[in-house]
């Protein structure tokens, strides 16, 4: 029978391949029927997972894939800075035998970019921080930083990122060719630049405002201008007429800026 723990191992997975999207559903019994098991394993797994950050559940909806704020967007990644990049700080040297294994996790990069598997792709740019954390044995962080980049990688879906992934790969490439040729300074770095550059490529506003889009739709409508008057036919302006018709003529706006009407 399935486990708890593949059961939440497989949810984190299908996240970071970009196969559970930000806001899916997760519904016990089929769930149980999928994986062959009761719903007290199911339910037991996606507890662990709640409480690793990773889904949550509502009186109403059940379980489902969170979806990350704003805040909780640059949350994570400054959360992924100070894991990684204190990863690499306290390093005084890297082994030839955790040099090897990231290569080859660098050579199943190359290989998923070249195909098609898009899943596999992003699955294995966003494994490649786990990797790197178990290669330098500490698989403590390791696990940590598989629940953040997993958050990580909801926050490129839900906010639409713009990063490319070859992008990724070589700067994996260039963090490790640092690590083998003992630069842990410059690899520090490169780790730091890397993890700016995919948190700068999402579509995150400048501040929060909860209010944004209701206050730009009931912002006062712009009126036209009046027309130029001409200088030798124009006749003398007559008394302004107070009646609701004359009013509403006149006033009419142009501009197609949407109205509290529209809306509801």
């Amino acid at each position: 029978m399935t486990t708890a723990t593949e059961i939440s191992n497989r949810i984190i997975e299908a996240v970071m391949a970009q196969k559970l999207a930000p806001g899916s559903r997760l519904g016990e019994q089929q769930l149980a029927m999928l994986f062959d098991c009761s719903r007290t394993i199911v339910r037991e797994a996606l507890t662990r997972l709640a409480t690793r950050g990773i889904v949550t559940v509502s009186a109403r909806r059940g379980w489902y894939v969170i979806e990350p704020s704003q805040d909780e967007a640059r949350e994570a990644f400054e959360a992924r800075r100070v894991i990684e990049l204190g990863l690499l700080h306290q390093l005084k040297s890297v082994d030839k035998a955790a040099v090897r294994q990231l290569k080859a996790h660098l050579q199943r990069e190359k290989a998923a970019l070249a195909g098609s598997d898009v899943g596999a792709r992003s699955f294995l740019l966003g494994d490649f921080h786990v990797c790197l954390a178990e290669c330098l044995g500490n698989s403590l962080l390791a696990d940590t930083l598989r629940d953040f980049t997993a958050r990580t990688t909801l926050i490129a879906m839900l906010y639409q990122s713009s990063h490319d992934a070859a992008q990724s790969c070589e700067d994996h490439v260039r963090i490790v060719e640092a690590l083998e040729a003992g630069d842990i300074a410059r690899a520090e770095a490169l780790m730091s630049e890397h993890i700016g550059t995919v948190q700068s490529a999402l579509r995150l506003q400048a501040s929060s405002d909860p209010l944004a889009g209701l206050r730009d739709a009931l912002a006062p409508v712009r009126k036209s201008p009046a027309p130029p008057a001409k200088a030798t036919t124009a006749p003398k302006a007559r008394p302004r007429k107070s009646t609701a018709s004359s009013a509403s003529a006149k006033d009419t706006p142009t501009d197609p800026s949407p109205y509290l009407g529209a809306l509801l």
